[in-house]
């Protein structure tokens, strides 16, 4: 029996809601459901696989069935010591965190390469940093959006300007601006206090994500998504900003087979290449441009909430493919049930929509 930990950061009990300010509250309890759909949806996953014993985090501010394995971290523990004492009591532990301040970094060294389901250490790093992650790809020919410094829009096109955490995540903290100089304002004033801001061309388009299963020496693109993203005006001190608010996405909206999704599909060989370390699944943040077709914003080395719709949608149990994509053998107890007796997996294939699983339990 091969023991596994899942450990989800905000429904793990990395942050207190208790503590949370007015402002953040609201931002937070979104993270907070997206933070359970995502690990109720692997849990539920890795439950049907035969040879699988799992347990996941949860916290004092959640009521889990009894019959579900769980466990907590102790009073005044720390969430790195608490994860690194629970993945020692497992074989692997699979880890979903945001990449801000180093967070998924530090959750990787409490647990340990030897039983660390995901990305590498180095694809990590690189990943966490928007502006890294547009160089890194820029040095190897793929169009993203590379950071520009205050005072450098001459040399860049665009009528639009985002600034936004260096190492953000679920687009949060994200301004839009319409003049160059009020978004060279507001990075000033993130920089002066430290909080690592970056400033970037905004790229008009569509917005895709790419969910990836990566095993070191291939990768598959295993579904397009679209993402539902909205600039809503500011209706605090920054009147001249819009704020990007992300309400979730769609998965399996492209067919891989047409140009877009082959274009689609060549891009995430790509980025795999051009960032070598990805493992297990991946996703990567696409805006399609009308004229320059994909353009990349960013790379997320985890699981990401397109995860809780893909295994129902797609008719496979995907935990089972990225436990053999890191080299982890298993049985699945069931094939795909989604499909009717004789029928294709391609046309089993569904839209599902992840807002409709939120507070799903495993």
């Amino acid at each position: 029996m091969t023991k596994i930990f899942v450990f989800e950061y905000l429904t793990g009990g990395g942050i207190d809601p208790a503590l949370a300010d007015a402002g953040s509250l609201a931002d937070l309890s979104a993270l907070i459901v997206e933070g359970r759909v995502m690990r109720d949806a692997l849990v539920a996953d890795l439950r049907k696989l035969d040879g699988i014993e799992v347990s996941f985090a949860s916290s004092r501010f959640e009521n889990v069935d009894p019959a579900l394995a769980h466990c907590r971290a102790a009073p005044g523990e720390s969430m790195t010591a608490f994860v690194a004492r629970a993945a020692r009591e497992h074989d692997y532990a699979w880890i979903v965190a945001p990449e801000c301040d180093g967070l998924l970094l530090h959750l990787y060294d409490a647990v340990g390469a030897a039983r660390w389901l995901g990305c590498a250490k180095e694809a990590i790093r690189v990943a966490s940093s928007k502006s890294a992650t547009a160089a890194c790809l820029a040095a190897h020919g793929i169009a993203t959006t590379p950071a520009i410094e205050p005072g450098e829009a001459a040399a860049h096109t665009g009528s639009k300007w985002v600034v936004k955490p260096d190492d953000g995540a679920g687009g949060l903290d994200t301004f839009v601006f319409d003049d160059f100089a009020h978004a060279c304002a507001e990075y000033d004033v993130r920089a002066a206090a430290a909080r690592n801001p970056v400033l970037q061309a905004w790229v008009d388009g569509e917005p895709l994500s790419l969910s990836l299963i990566c095993d070191g020496a291939r990768v598959e693109l295993v579904s397009i998504n679209r993402q539902r993203i909205g600039l809503s005006e500011s209706k605090g001190a920054r009147q001249h900003a819009s704020i990007v608010e992300f309400d979730g996405v769609t998965v399996n909206q492209i067919d891989r087979a047409s140009d877009q999704g082959k274009a689609l599909g060549e891009l995430a060989q790509r980025v795999a290449k051009a960032l070598p370390g990805l493992r297990g699944f991946a996703g990567i943040d696409v805006v399609w441009h009308p004229l320059r077709g994909p353009v990349v914003i960013e790379v997320n080395p985890r699981l990401t909430v397109a995860y809780a719709g893909l295994s129902a949608a797609l008719g496979r149990n995907l935990a089972a493919s990225l436990l053999a994509a890191h080299g982890v053998r298993i049985r699945a107890r069931e094939s795909a049930q989604t499909r009717e007796p004789g029928e294709p997996p391609a046309a089993a294939a569904r839209a599902f929509d992840t807002q409709s699983a939120c507070g799903a339990q495993p």
